[in-house]
Parts: C-alpha cells; structure tokens; sequence
C-alpha cells in the first residue's frame, strides 16, 4: 500500500464524523492526537508516554468506556507528558461526541498497512494528510500550508548551508523548515557526511519557527518531529514585543 493509498484511507475517514459536526481541520487535529500514539507504537519510541495512554491500551476498549479513556489519555499527557509529547498535547479537547465513531476511526487506523507506510517514510504520510487539509477549501487550512513545489523552488533559490541557522517567523505547518532540511540532507548523504556535533546541530538547532494558531502549532510539532527535527517551534506572535 502506497503513501497516497493510506492518506486517502484516513481521508475518507473524515466522512464518519460529520454526523459530530467536526470540520476538516478539527479533523486533522483530531487524527494527530491518535496517530501519534500509534506511530510511538510502530517505531518503538513510547518509553516517553505513559503506559495507560499508549496505543495498545487505547485499542483495547470499545464504546463508552472508549471514550472516557481517550478524554483521560488527552488530560493526562496535556498535564503531565514531557517535552515534545506534552507540546503535542498542550490544551488537547477531543470534539469526537459519537463513541462509535471514536471507535471506528481506531480500528480503522490500526488495520492499515504500517510496515508499508514506515517504509514510504512516516513523516511523507503526515504531509500528504496536511495537503489534502490544504487543498479542501472548507478547512481554511491553505493559508498554513504552502504547495510543496513553490517551497521547493523557493529552497533551492535560498540554499541554506549547513551549519547555518533556519527560521520561519510564521511557520504554519513547517513546511518551508522541513524541505531545507531534506534539502541539506540529500547533499550530505543524510548528513552522515558530517561530523558529530555538525549532525547534532542539524537536527537540534539548525531549524526553528514561530506560528500564533494553536492546533496549527500542534501539526508544526507533529510534522516536525516526524521528520526528525527537534528544533524549537515557539507558540507566540512573532510580531509581539513580549518576551
């Protein structure tokens, strides 16, 4: 199963909650609080959750007993998660009302084609979800989401550097960020052509970004960690004279 194959899957899934009055981009949000915790799952990375909000626990319930655990699991990680885990979470409220649609949405996403979509690359399908997001004209979400050909262009005109610091003032989904780091990845053999603390960089500091929309902000972080970005993404108005 292609990348393109699993996005429109779990596009289509937005069709079940429309009963919910959830819009495309609830929707999405909505999907990055779950596919995070499935992801962690697939890629063996969920010592940073605690173990009652993983995936599996997840999963393992039905109906309204479903949907109480899920509310506990948002609560819990919002208040006490860690580092980039808790910045995901930060405010989560899940707007799913219907208990078997919330159960449908997670058996549906655990019975796609995982080994395929991390072999096509986890981080491919999460853009390819905030695309389709873009190009649906009733989400509003275009103005966070620029065409990945103009980025493209527009990177190659910049030619970032390595060792060079990278910032999006108003990032929106961290688009522009990420194609610089593929960018400078595809010429240093993802960066293995550099030196530790050269490497380090890279994927600790060298990309930043700014973005002021809350659930805008939460893609940013999901996007960029997908990806293997660490740097700090702020939530604040890049125009403000605070601190």
């Amino acid at each position: 199963m292609t990348t393109q194959e699993i996005v429109a899957k779990l596009w289509n899934l937005c069709n079940v909650l429309r009963d919910d009055g959830i819009t495309y981009h609830q929707y999405v949000t909505e999907l990055t609080y779950i596919l995070f915790l499935k992801m962690a799952k697939e890629t063996g990375t969920e010592a940073a959750i605690p173990e009652g909000c993983r995936w599996d626990a997840l999963a393992a319930k039905s109906g309204i007993e479903l949907k109480h655990v899920y509310k506990q699991v948002l609560a819990e990680l919002s208040e006490n998660g860690t580092g980039r885990v808790r910045e995901i979470y930060q405010g989560a409220v899940s707007n799913i009302d219907e208990p078997k649609n919330l159960e449908k949405i997670i058996s549906s996403i655990n019975a796609l084609d995982w080994y395929s979509a991390q072999e096509e690359g986890l981080g491919n399908l999460y853009e390819g979800l905030l695309e389709k997001n873009a190009n649906e004209k009733k989400s509003g979400a275009g103005q966070y989401f620029t065409p990945r050909v103009l980025i493209d262009v527009m990177v190659r005109l910049m030619k970032p550097q390595v060792g060079e610091l990278c910032n999006d003032p108003a990032c929106g989904t961290f688009g522009f960020m990420i194609a610089a780091d593929r960018y400078l990845k595809d010429q240093t053999d993802d960066y293995f052509d550099l030196d530790e603390d050269q490497a380090a960089f890279q994927k600790q500091k060298a990309f930043t970004g700014c973005e002021l929309v809350h659930d805008t902000h939460r893609l940013a972080l999901m996007n960029a960690m997908l990806h293997g970005i660490e740097g700090e993404i702020l939530l604040s108005d890049t125009l403000s004279t605070s601190g």
